[in-house]
């Protein structure tokens, strides 16, 4: 069966891992199921050429943030696992204080009781201590945190590449086979 992976777009920097997580899954015939943030789709269009039309045509469903009795707001719904990319600190707090006030967060938390890997895209710099105590906190009750660092070993000529690599990387995490990164192969 080819269970969909959530994708949650929230209202931080760095739209484009989002929409590259969505194209990556298109790629490799993942089922996508969306959920944007009304930030994230603020930052969309300030970041990006892309409308939230053009967002939503590349997930095969997508879902309102305040739609609270969604589909993937159930633990009966089968998920591979969930993404958010990127995460805002306002998304990761909610997340981690299991907050669920609406669907984003609310399918964060049923992926984390179902014991199915959620992966958060943290975009936020500096950090202060609350910030860190918010990611120790998401990641002791079952998160990842994935903060979008290049990898340079790599070589990457283009932003794509830098975003692809983070993006395969989450996708490693959430049990998604693909050859979307060059792999380390030792020095």
């Amino acid at each position: 069966m080819n269970m969909p992976l959530i994708v949650g777009i929230s209202g931080a920097s760095g739209a484009i891992y989002g929409v590259e997580t969505l194209r990556a899954l298109k790629e490799l015939k993942i089922p996508a199921h969306l959920i944007v943030s009304e930030t994230g789709a603020r930052i969309l269009a300030l970041e990006t050429d892309l409308t939230l039309d053009d967002l939503r045509a590349l997930a095969d469903t997508t879902y309102s943030v305040k739609d609270l009795g969604a589909a993937v707001a159930s633990g009966s719904f089968r998920a591979r696992a969930m993404v958010v990319a990127p995460c805002s600190i306002k998304s990761l707090s909610a997340i981690a204080n299991s907050y669920a006030a609406n669907l984003m967060v609310r399918a964060a938390d049923v992926t984390l009781k179902e014991r199915r890997p959620l992966v958060l895209m943290v975009r936020e710099t500096p950090l202060h201590k609350g910030h860190l105590d918010l990611m120790a906190k998401a990641a002791g009750i079952g998160a990842v945190i994935l903060p979008p660092m290049p990898a340079f070993y790599t070589k990457p000529e283009t932003i794509t590449d830098i975003v692809r690599h983070t993006v395969g990387r989450a996708l490693d995490l959430c049990g998604v086979e693909h050859d979307l990164i060059e792999r380390w192969a030792g020095c």
